[in-house]
This record gives C-alpha cells, structure tokens and sequence, in this order.
C-alpha cells in the first residue's frame, strides 16, 4: 500500500455579516438610513449620539479602541512599534478614508431644508427595468425583445411562463427570446428574470464579485440538502471542511428568493435629498445631507468600561463573568464600529458618484434637462473606480437637490441616440423634443409617429418610428389618432 499526502491550496468566498450589513446600507434611501441608525441606536448600548458638534469624526476616535479590543492579544507586541498603533484592517472591505464626513460635505447649502424638498413617487419593478434596458445600449430588435421579457417578469421578480409560450403569444423567435435572457440576468435586483428559485440563487451567487464556484456547485447539486440544512452531507461529497460549508450556505440563506418584493409595495413614499448640487462662482459644488442623520460614536461609559475590562486581561485578574461581560461589549463594538464605518462609506460613494455626475453632466446644471448627455453606469464606474453594480446600488433611491429640481440619482444615465453627424443626444433630451413637438402641434391635424421622426432627422437625429412610439408611451403621450380634436 502506498500513501500520498499533498496539500491543496484554494481560495473560499466568506461574505461576512459586515460586509453584508456595509451593502445593505448603500442600497436604502435617505430616510430608510435614518431610520435604520436611530433602530441601532436603541438596540446597541455601545452606541451613543454625537451632541457636540466639534467632534468632527467620532468614527476616527473609536478605530484604535476597536483594535485593541479585537486583537488583544496583540497589544503587547504593538505597543514596542508606535506606527502599527493606529492600524486597524478596515481595507480588507473597504477603502480606507482619511477626511472627516464633515468635511466631504464641501460645507452646508445656503438654502434651510424643508417638507418643500420632500417629494412623493411610486416605483414598480418594471419601471426600473425598463430604465436598465434603455441603458444597456440595445438595437430595436434587441430593446422589443427585452421589452417582452420584462413584460412577463411578475411582483416576485420571476418569469413564470416557458419561453416558448410568450415567443408563440408574441410572435417572435423564441430562440432569440432566449439569447436575451442572460442580460436581463445581469439587471438589478440580483436575481431577477429566473423561472424557478435554484435559477434566481444561481443568478444572485453570480453577482458576487469572487471565486463562487463552490458556492454555484452546492446550489446546482445540492439543493435537496441545503433546504434539510444537511451541512455535513455537503461537506462530504465536496470533499471541503464543514466550515467552509456552513460559511457558503450562510451566504446562499442571505440571498433574496423574491428579488422583485422590494417593489411589491403600493404605498407612497415621500424622498429626501441625499446629496446637494448648488452653484458658488462658476462651480457647481456636492454637498452631502446630513440633516437629521444622528452622528455616531463609541459610548464613553463602555470605552472606559473595555479598557479596564482589558487591563484586568492582561493582569489575568478577571473571572468568568468579566470575561462574558467583555465579549458581549466586544460583539456590540465590532456591531457598533462597522455601522460607523459603512455608513461613512455609503455617504462617502454617494458623494463620489455626484461628484463625478457633475463633470459628465455639467451643461445639465447649467441649462436644465434639454442639455443632458448620453452616460452610462461604466462612465461613472471608470471615472471613480468603483464596480457599475456599486453604481447602481448608489444611485438607486438616492436623490440629489440641483438648481434645476430634485432629481434620482439615476436620472442622469441615458442612453445615446446616434446624430446625423455621427454624434450622440441623450434619450431624455430626445423625449423632450418629442414633448414639445406634440405640445406645439395642429391639434386638428396630430404629428403621427412618422412625422415625428422626420421632423427629428431635420434636426440630425436619426431614431427609428419603433422608438418614437416607445418614448411617446414613456411620456404618456395618446397615439395620433386619439389625439386629434374636431372642435
């Protein structure tokens, strides 16, 4: 008998519950966030409000207590180097930032918020994937098809008729219908456009920006086991560490089995400013809103409570009910901490998004809404380095307040409409031609969808009479022969 040993090196997804809580933050509107701080600050004793105003970044002041209390059995090796005594590996998940939230702000608008800029709107899912079709750079055989394909997505976020029925019912190829399939895939909400639930959790595994082939082998072929929770079973078959097992599945149980509930609700919801854009000089500057949002900190009480609590440790003085004091108040620190910090990040991106919104859309501040340019989320994403699905998120239910009116964040992304002479105009600027060619028209004599697109293309913007018609419907704009009046 011959025996081998070898040693297999591999690299495992842990999403951790941080990193997780860090996302979930960057995707909620700007009075969910406040309601979401103020729900931690009941529920955490570690966490307390900042009253004074010249404690400009609470979060700053917390960092060093944090590393001693998760690292602690480091201290002594740390305290002979002074450069390592301020590091805490913050960047393992997001970028490390040195300016205060404050100061990101570039100072308070001049003008006082008010209920006048809080506005009301509804969202459905098919708006919203309506937006990201227009965006995704499509011919017009390719827009009707996934047009179709979100027609048939449900409240659930599901298409849960076969394909080739809808093809039969819309009298189009269904091979094509299902080439265009894996792009609606790639939309926001991750998950969306599946026909069963082992699809949608595959689809979401796949948005995950990491090595996720264990993750998309334990949803393909263990399934059965993962709803009996059978980890061991799992485990075994993967030939991987149990552990490992139960961290993947964490991350499967985390996803969304109805990615389209977000937009089920028929409430209304009232919106807030996220972001400021106003003029000084000849500059537009960002200014974040932090009105109303509670600043957070580390208590005092629980600061000087760990650092006796450590003291104790280190003399190994301390019982056993000191020692399970000290991990609860660590557990609620490293609550606590992470909380500071992804809300600092969330407020952080938002202000780089606007920051890089402004230099693509500068004629837009200037001239309003007929001055727009053509911009996707890759514009965005190049500019800042950051991922178009972080753009995303970003700019989904967060608002900015300009001089030309308050305005979702993603309003701004348009997609392009080829010009005559080989430039682009943004779509939104095209709708808005279209608006004011039907407002000025002969209500006698109506501007069919043909007539529309040759008074376009005098004004060397080539558009087809599909997408004419689909932006008037956008507009809600009645089709030429409902809108012809006899007296």
């Amino acid at each position: 008998m011959k025996m081998n040993m070898s040693m297999k090196l591999s690299q495992s997804l842990r999403m951790t519950p941080q990193l997780q809580q860090a996302i979930k933050l960057l995707q909620l509107s700007r009075l969910e966030l406040e309601n979401e701080v103020r729900k931690e600050l009941i529920e955490n004793p570690v966490l307390e409000e900042v009253q004074d105003t010249m404690d400009d970044d609470p979060a700053s002041h917390d960092s060093q207590l944090a590393e001693e209390v998760i690292n602690p059995d480091q201290n002594s090796k740390e305290d002979q180097d002074p450069t390592k005594q301020d590091e805490f590996d913050w960047d393992s998940y997001m970028e490390s930032q040195n300016k205060p939230m404050q100061s990101m702000a570039g100072g308070a608008p001049d003008e006082i918020l008010n209920y006048e800029n809080m506005v009301s709107e509804t969202k459905t899912l098919y708006d919203h994937l309506m937006w990201q079709v227009g965006l995704s750079g499509f011919n017009d055989e390719e827009e009707n098809l996934m047009a179709i394909l979100v027609s048939y997505v449900n409240d659930d976020g599901y298409i849960s008729r076969p394909l080739e029925e809808i093809a039969a019912d819309e009298e189009v190829d269904a091979k094509e219908l299902e080439e265009m399939l894996p792009f609606l895939h790639e939309f926001d909400p991750a998950g969306v456009g599946a026909r069963n639930l082992q699809e949608c959790l595959l689809i979401q595994a796949k948005h995950i920006q990491e090595d996720t082939h264990d993750l998309v082998k334990i949803i393909n072929e263990h399934i059965k086991d993962l709803e009996k929770k059978n980890y061991p079973a799992i485990a075994k078959t993967m030939g991987v560490e149990l552990e490992v097992v139960i961290d993947l599945c964490k991350i499967i149980l985390a996803m969304d089995p109805k990615p389209g509930r977000a937009f089920m609700t028929s409430d209304t919801h009232y919106i807030m400013p996220d972001v400021y854009v106003y003029k000084v000089g000849e500059e537009y500057v960002v200014s974040l809103n932090e009105d109303g949002l509670p600043r957070l900190r580390v208590s005092n009480l629980y600061r000087n409570l760990l650092k006796t609590e450590l003291e104790e440790k280190k003399a190994k003085t301390s019982n056993k009910a000191n020692k399970d004091a000290q991990e609860y108040i660590q557990d609620k620190l490293r609550s606590a901490i992470w909380l500071i910090k992804s809300i600092h990040q969330r407020q952080r991106t938002i202000y780089k998004v606007t920051e890089s919104i402004v230099r693509h859309q500068g004629e837009f501040f200037e001239k309003g809404a007929s001055a727009i340019k053509p911009m996707i989320l890759r514009d965005i994403a190049n500019d800042i380095g950051m991922h178009e699905s972080t753009v995303s998120r970003v700019t989904t239910n967060k608002y900015v307040h300009t001089p030309q009116g308050i305005f979702e964040l993603k309003y701004f992304f348009n997609s392009g409409i080829s010009k005559t002479d080989g430039d682009s105009v943004a779509s939104e600027s095209v709708k808005l031609k279209i608006r004011d060619l039907v407002d000025k028209e002969n209500p006698k004599s109506p501007l069919s969808d043909q007539k529309i697109v040759e008074l376009l293309k005098k004004d060397g913007i080539k558009i087809a009479r599909r997408t004419v018609a689909k932006y008037r419907d956008v507009l809600k704009i009645l089709p030429s022969s409902k809108r012809k009046k006899y007296f």
